[in-house]
């Protein structure tokens, strides 16, 4: 079995978005060595939440990154890509499509091989889980 390496860990962010991030993303295997060169795993990660980021909740003008609806990514030396993410709610009425723009968009990733994308909704989402950018796109901040 492939090790895995959760994404959070590199690169190193901004003080408020460690911050945020570290209050977003469920951390697991951080501590486990990496088959995948260090400036690999960077450039990887950091596509990946570029990726991230031109998927949007079509009723809130943010991307879903940046509303916090990432739990969890995880790379695993096969370059095979696991991402916990959630909903604003539940009933939210794109709850069936969003994932596959998830997998369609980091699977666009150049070195990426397979995504997996699974709706968690433990913790449940709440807006403090949004970065103040999604904050001023919706006006809370």
């Amino acid at each position: 079995m492939a090790d895995t390496h959760d994404t959070a860990a590199m690169p190193s962010p901004t003080p408020d978005e460690a911050e945020r991030v570290g209050a977003n993303l469920q951390t697991a295997g951080a501590d486990k060595g990496s088959a995948i060169p260090p400036d690999e795993l960077s450039r990887l990660t950091d596509d990946i939440v570029a990726a991230l980021k031109t998927v949007y909740d079509p009723e809130i003008p943010a991307d879903i990154y940046e509303l916090g609806l990432i739990y969890k990514i995880d790379i695993d030396d096969d370059r095979n890509v696991d991402i916990d993410m959630t909903l604003t709610a539940p009933g939210c009425p794109v709850a069936g499509e969003m994932p596959g723009w998830v997998e369609n968009a980091v699977g666009s990733v150049e070195g990426i091989q397979v995504v997996k994308v699974e709706l968690v909704f433990d913790p449940p989402w709440t807006p403090e889980r949004m970065s103040e950018e999604a904050q001023v796109a919706v006006g809370w901040f």
